[in-house]
């Protein structure tokens, strides 16, 4: 028995790893990128990749070209805890938030004091009498906003980082922006603990008579769920009715308002909407957006 490996007949390609066949047919070395591009779709049509190896790794293309403005949390959206309020007033906010980080501010948005991990306040909750915010904040990290993602990534990873506070050209407060924010931008959507998964329901009702809802759910099913009437004639998903709304692909955080409901964008990445919170207003006008 030789020590050669065995080969396609069809390809005369050694059957090894997917990587190992990628790398030999990249070597028709492709001059730009929008050649490589072209290259890695050839290799998805003759199935030596993946729809998500694809899609990944036009992510890590594509986060070289972008900056954090493109993916940070806007400072109107950002979460935060005032240092002058008693955690009994700002714990159930971190509760309903459910983030694991938040910027502590003194008074306003531009005093950032520090970053406070939610586990943190577990000292609260076992009686400690010498619970003081202020002795658990950590330092807060600050980056303008035009700095590229991929380096972004790096100094998160090297400084063990996993949030930085945007500022803008003259030193106030942009925003914020997270390693999580970063990741997404190369792998999609990334559900944590507190994301409800593909098994559950696509609508689901909360104590306040709101409901979280998929992007991805029927218009129809939504209508028979919540009581409500919204046509179905031009899309069929609810990320197809919000977009229309909002007349572009909005952000976390975002939140338009028609047809006597309004909508708040919960996840969403640079290619959809992943899910929404929709609460039925009392007394709305047609249609409003915001």
């Amino acid at each position: 028995m030789d020590d050669y490996p065995s080969v396609s007949p069809k390809s005369n390609i050694p059957k090894s790893s997917w990587l190992e066949r990628l790398t030999h047919f990249l070597l028709r070395e492709p001059e730009d990128r929008g050649q490589l591009v072209e290259v890695l779709h050839s290799a998805f049509e003759r199935q030596l990749l993946d729809a998500d190896a694809l899609g990944m790794i036009e992510g890590v293309l594509n986060v070289g070209d972008m900056q954090v403005r493109d993916v940070m949390v806007p400072r109107s959206q950002m979460d935060i805890i005032d240092i002058n309020d008693a955690p009994a007033k700002f714990i159930p906010y971190v509760i309903e938030t459910a983030h694991s980080r938040f910027p502590v501010v003194d008074g306003n948005k531009d005093k950032v004091l520090g970053v406070l991990l939610a586990k943190d306040l577990l000292r609260y909750y076992a009686g400690d009498e010498d619970f003081d915010v202020r002795d658990m904040l950590r330092p807060a990290v600050y980056i303008p906003e035009a700095k590229r993602l991929n380096v972004l990534l790096k100094d998160f990873r090297n400084n063990r980082n996993h949030m930085a506070i945007v500022v803008d050209e003259y030193g106030g407060v942009a925003g914020l922006v997270t390693i999580e924010d970063v990741m997404e931008q190369i792998v999609g959507d990334i559900e944590d603990e507190f994301d409800y998964d593909e098994a559950e329901d696509n609508i689901i009702p909360d104590r306040r008579g709101n409901w979280r809802v998929k992007g991805l759910t029927e218009i129809k099913d939504l209508n028979e769920e919540i009581g409500s009437r919204f046509s179905d004639l031009e899309f069929d998903t609810v990320a197809g009715l919000i977009t229309q709304h909002f007349g572009h692909l909005p952000k976390r955080g975002e939140i338009v308002a028609f047809d006597g409901y309004r909508f708040q964008i919960l996840r969403a990445d640079s290619r959809r909407i992943y899910s929404v919170l929709i609460e039925k207003l009392a007394d709305m006008p047609a249609e409003e957006s915001g």
